[in-house]
């Protein structure tokens, strides 16, 4: 009779814990999905961007044109944020993006008839709604990346993400040179 307890009690503990462990992975499957989900807005984000800047190029040169420099910046710094690159190396290159187009701006202040194209102020306008959703995506992404960062590194639940291959996600962080003022120098 005792042994039939033990083992009663034995086949219960193996079931609370198959279970745990399945609604676990399921809770860590359900954070990797939201964190890639997330990632997909900032990467519809920043495709966006990607379209409205050789518009922008191409209405600033004709105001500019001996500003190439500033130009060529901005379109290698576009083609350098292209996809394929993991969050932290995306991020890094559109901290690159974000200082040329910053140079770009300061560039119109100096062409007042530039600063009057309504073609100009309206795709400056959409680039700036942009920014706005990119920083709002970022900021989600960087939430869904810390939630499910803390569900693969904590016990226990860090034993089935280790046994499921769940891997720590990188925050998308503002690389070095976007933190800091652009400088400009005509």
């Amino acid at each position: 009779m005792n042994a039939l307890i033990v083992l009663g009690i034995a086949v219960v503990l193996v079931i609370v814990l198959v279970w745990w462990a399945l609604a676990t992975y399921n809770s860590l499957v359900k954070a990797r999905t939201q964190v890639e989900a997330s990632w997909a807005q900032i990467d519809v984000q920043l495709k966006r961007r990607h379209s409205l800047i050789p518009n922008l190029v191409e209405t600033v040169k004709g105001y500019a044109a001996h500003e190439r420099g500033t130009l060529a910046d901005v379109v290698a710094a576009r083609n350098a944020a292209g996809g394929g690159l993991d969050p932290a190396q995306r991020a890094q290159a559109e901290g690159v993006l974000t200082q040329a187009l910053g140079r770009l701006f300061a560039l119109a202040e100096a062409y007042p008839d530039l600063k009057a194209n309504q073609n100009f102020l309206q795709l400056q306008g959409e680039l700036g709604g942009t920014e706005e959703k990119i920083a709002y995506a970022r900021q989600f992404y960087n939430s869904a990346v810390q939630t499910y960062n803390q569900k693969i590194q904590t016990v226990p639940s860090n034993i089935v993400a280790g046994v499921g291959g769940f891997r720590v996600r990188p925050y998308f962080e503002a690389a070095g040179g976007e933190r800091a003022d652009v400088n400009v120098r005509f």
